[in-house]
């Protein structure tokens, strides 16, 4: 199978990360290899493009695709970005990183292969994992057995649900007479729940649910917390970090992240006298997200939610 996925915003991570020749950069989300290549070619040879990805068939694919191109300055690991702190230390050794990227967006190829079950559009076995193994509890296993007030906590806080607890009754209410086990089933219940009045526009009524579950398989946001604190470890000074979210959530994690790196003090309010010894460790590049143009938005729709934002290691 390819592996289909456009890179958001190329260009403007590109002109983020202020490539020279020799840098030794790390592309924490893989994919399609988008970043990837283009990276590799603006670094030269003397540099390295250390690119990690959970995902086998992305792996597979961009092995292909860096041997037809003849590039020789790539390193493929298959892991999850939460290990990159410990990642770039056993690929670079000593050499800090001169940069760092992620594009937390889902894939085509991962929407479209019906084996994994992130599609709402596709009747699928129940299964949201990035990789073979998965990073929290199982999709079928979640839906199947979570007591309703947890079901309800997950689509509330992950999806952003505001039917989160009629979702969960009416998951609850099916299981008692058949498991679920197929995206399909999962939908159906999705929409019985959600009144239809509010089921009309561009947004799938299972639009928000199915993202609560696949972050609650991969524990995408503990991932991400833990793979912008790993950055910190092996980035060089002046080195940048760039990222591109896709909802609030990742986005507010990133936003939260850089500002609080950003402080020499993080002790609360109330203290007389600072008492973290904590120092700042990134200065802030993008006081607003950069957003992908109209243009690009028009060429890739789901480009629309993107949000890029920026900082340097101080």
């Amino acid at each position: 199978m390819q592996y289909r996925h456009i890179s958001v915003m190329l260009e403007e991570i590109i002109e983020a990360l202020n490539l020279e020749k020799g840098d030794h950069i790390v592309d924490c989300t893989l994919g399609g290899a988008g970043y990837t290549v283009a990276i590799a070619g603006k670094i030269g040879e003397e540099g390295r493009v250390l690119s990690i990805d959970l995902d086998k068939l992305a792996i597979e694919n961009a092995r292909k695709l860096i041997e037809e191109k003849k590039i020789n300055n790539i390193t493929l690991v298959n892991d999850s970005f939460r290990h990159v702190g410990e990642i770039a230390k056993e690929n670079f050794g000593e050499r800090k990183a001169d940069g760092i990227v992620f594009d937390l967006g889902l894939s085509s190829a991962q929407l479209d292969d019906a084996a994994r079950g992130f599609s709402f559009k596709i009747d699928a076995p129940l299964n949201m994992s990035f990789g073979d193994e998965i990073q929290g509890e199982a999709t079928e296993k979640i839906v199947n057995y979570r007591r309703e007030e947890e079901l309800t906590k997950i689509f509330r806080e992950y999806g952003e649900e505001r039917f989160a607890s009629r979702i969960a009754k009416g998951i609850v209410q099916y299981r008692k007479s058949a498991g679920i086990r197929t995206t399909g089933q999962l939908v159906e219940i999705i929409k019985s729940a959600i009144p239809k009045r509010f089921q009309s526009g561009d947004i799938h009524p299972a639009t928000r649910t199915f993202q609560a579950l696949r972050i609650a398989t991969n524990e995408e946001l503990q991932s991400l917390e833990e793979a912008l604190k790993g950055c910190l470890e092996v980035l060089e000074t002046g080195a940048r970090i760039a990222v591109v979210s896709f909802h609030s959530l990742e986005d507010r994690i990133v936003k939260n992240f850089f500002k609080e790196e950003s402080k020499d003090c993080i002790c609360p309010p109330t203290f007389p006298v600072c008492a973290c010894d904590h120092r700042a460790k990134l200065k802030i590049l993008t006081k607003k997200p950069i957003l992908p143009s109209p243009e690009e938005t028009k060429e890739n729709p789901r480009a629309r939610s993107a949000k890029l934002r920026v900082a340097e290691r101080i």
